[in-house]
């Protein structure tokens, strides 16, 4: 188990990339207006719990359930593909109230948004080429941003403006949606067999 400064640098980017903590600022403040607060700490332990979990387990811990990577690509391809829904349309779908604010922190900040199956399966992906221990420090890196910007998401909402906050929402709304079209359409192939 070697650990190499090149190996941690490419995965850190190619997950920084995948995790895209910066693109979702908009559905993280647009979470956080809704619930009134998302414990930044929180969120960013329980992604990193997954991630980790998922680095040593991966595709066994889905097996476990019977189901696949492709399969677990399409659901979280849905839960994507709805909340970009309610980001371009201005659209409310999922329920507010008191388990919002409850479970923000984990449902959708830590999953799917930080720890989704694109993390998931980029995880799994990166064991055949890189050793799990610079994956490891990787993951650490990125979590140490992603609770950077969970952390400052207010100051970050100052600085846009409700009108940045806006646009960002519908160019991100779009971007988050062809992210969960290419999700299911990769996967849904592999599914079906073609």
């Amino acid at each position: 188990m070697s650990i190499s400064i090149a190996e941690i640098s490419k995965v850190t980017v190619i997950m920084f990339a995948v995790i895209d903590i910066v693109g979702s600022l908009p559905v993280i403040i647009d979470v956080k207006q809704k619930a009134g607060h998302v414990n930044s700490l929180k969120a960013t332990a329980v992604a990193f719990s997954i991630m980790v979990l998922f680095l040593i387990l991966g595709e066994r811990l889905i097996g476990v359930f019977g189901i696949g990577v492709a399969e677990f690509a399409v659901a979280g391809a849905f839960v994507l593909f709805f909340i970009a829904l309610e980001m371009i349309l201005g659209v409310h779908l999922f329920k507010q109230g008191d388990s919002l604010t409850k479970t923000a922190a984990i449902v959708p900040i830590a999953f799917p948004l930080i720890a989704g199956a694109g993390s998931m399966t980029t995880i799994i992906s990166l064991r055949s080429e890189f050793e799990m221990m610079n994956i490891f420090i990787a993951i650490c890196v990125n979590m140490i941003l992603v609770y950077v910007v969970l952390r400052n998401s207010h100051r970050l909402e100052k600085l846009l403006g409700d009108g940045g906050i806006a646009i960002l929402q519908k160019v991100f709304g779009v971007i988050l949606l062809a992210i969960a079209v290419k999700l299911f359409t990769t996967n849904i192939q592999s599914l079906l067999g073609s």
